[in-house]
């Protein structure tokens, strides 16, 4: 299978090339021509590596199965996941409503980065020696928390590649900030900002597309690549734990095959769900995903109306990783819904020179076919918090707060409805203590022991 750029459909590349680049020369990003269907069947006895083997094999046919094997078995295998299980569902009963909750935190780095940023490092390695001739890769990450230190775990001291990660000082989490502050490798370095994510985001996508710079690289044999959800090879694998939620409550007997789930996702960047989109190209059957917002709700205003409006008011809310104003992979669904590159280059120049764009009227309406959306406001979140852990007895973060409040205004009688949860409530101590009433002590590490001795719950 190849890939053509969203702003370029004429460029054609293969898997190895659209991974090892991240991104087109023109600034679009690169996507699949088209979407092979999966046979569930065929999924329900694997466990989580088999299906990641699955579902990467269809689009990484430049791979070999036995690289895709090694790749995937590195990443989830040897003990990286908690219980050697990536991506685990959990049913809460409580009450008649039956939640589900999909917990993508139990990797190193605590957060859903890990899903994808454990095995991208293997295979943009192999991507490299494909096509790269090789040259030493210098990946680019912006990052506003969780991306930046699963970026810099995945890594670390990995052959061929140096990475800068590129923070907004004042927009992230204490434990975000001292988890990338604190990283080893001898190939990676993290860089402090002024600015929030999307100056962060900006940036690197300048650097990406700078002629000068990549011939300057070039000579002392060097490259650029993103391990942002702007690469492909960081939102594919991502994928498969759609497929793997779908399974899980077949198993556990929660639905019967062929049954349609929505799925909430909390999404800044629009990677995550984007995944679930494709997840339904391939054959899932997915009913809605739901975007959830906290109060930078701008995809919520975008698929409410057509109209996406970057120029607004920033909040620095306790969600930090969803301070995003400009949500890079929604030009890739725009790309799959209009099926034009020439519309996509012209709605992203007006992104970039105006700070909007709006959609027409026949593309909002596709789009909303599979999307729908909400947002929740710091209030509601840390009510969510609270509700789920005395009603429920489940403990979460402020990130998975914003899913849970938008799923209970979008459930749909009838269907069930998973909630992404992208993240440990230990993440964000002080916010989930405060949250259950307790003051919080302006250490994050005492606030941890805190909520642990509060909860019961371990860290």
């Amino acid at each position: 299978m190849n890939y053509n750029s969203t702003r370029n459909a004429a460029l054609q590349v293969t898997a190895a090339q659209a991974i090892a680049q991240g991104i087109s020369e023109e600034g679009g990003l690169f996507v699949p021509q088209s979407f092979p269907k999966a046979d569930l069947n065929d999924m329900l006895g694997l466990d989580y590596i088999g299906r990641a083997e699955y579902v990467l094999s269809r689009f990484l046919t430049d791979f070999t199965p036995e690289e895709i094997k090694a790749c995937a078995g590195s990443a989830y295998g040897d003990g990286k996941f908690d219980d050697n299980t990536p991506a685990p569902v959990v049913s809460l009963d409580k009450h008649g409503e039956n939640k589900h909750i999909l917990e993508l935190w139990h990797g190193p780095t605590c957060a859903f980065k890990d899903m994808a940023l454990q095995i991208l490092p293997h295979l943009l390695t192999r991507s490299l020696k494909k096509t790269a001739d090789g040259k030493t890769a210098v990946i680019l990450v912006a990052t506003s928390g969780d991306t930046g230190k699963a970026a810099l775990e995945g890594f670390k001291d990995v052959a061929g590649t140096e990475m800068i990660v590129f923070y907004p000082e004042n927009g992230v989490s204490p434990m975000q900030k001292r988890q990338m502050n604190t990283q080893e490798g001898e190939n990676v370095c993290v860089c402090a900002i002024h600015g929030n994510f999307d100056d962060a985001q900006t940036g690197v996508k300048k650097i990406f597309t700078d002629p000068a710079l990549k011939a300057e690289f070039a000579q002392h044999n060097k490259m650029f690549s993103s391990a942002n959800s702007i690469n492909w090879g960081r939102l594919l694998p991502q994928i498969v734990y759609y497929f793997a939620a779908y399974a899980q409550l077949l198993k556990a007997g929660k639905i019967v095959y062929g049954d349609k789930v929505d799925f909430c996702v909390p999404t800044g960047n629009f990677g995550d769900i984007l995944a679930g989109y494709y997840a339904k190209q391939m054959g899932l059957p997915v009913g809605k995903l739901i975007c959830a917002s906290n109060e930078n709700n701008v995809l919520t205003d975008f698929l409410t109306t057509g109209t996406y409006t970057a120029k607004r008011e920033f909040f620095k809310t306790t969600s930090p990783s969803m301070d995003i104003l400009v949500s890079s992979n929604l030009e890739r669904l725009l790309y799959h819904v209009t099926g034009s590159d020439a519309e996509v280059a012209a709605l992203m120049k007006s992104l970039a020179e105006t700070g909007s764009y709006t959609v027409r009227p026949e593309t909002l309406k596709t789009i909303q076919e599979s999307f729908g959306c909400g947002w929740s406001s710091e209030e509601q979140v840390a009510g969510e918090i609270r509700a789920r852990y005395e009603k429920d007895g489940y403990l979460c973060d402020t990130h998975t707060a914003v899913a849970f409040h938008v799923a209970a205004q979008k459930k749909r009688s009838g269907v069930p409805m998973v909630v992404l949860s992208t993240a440990s409530p230990f993440k964000f101590p002080r916010s989930v203590l405060e949250a259950l009433g307790r003051t919080a002590p302006e250490n994050d590490f005492e606030a941890m022991q805190q909520l642990e001795a509060a909860t019961g719950h371990a860290a």
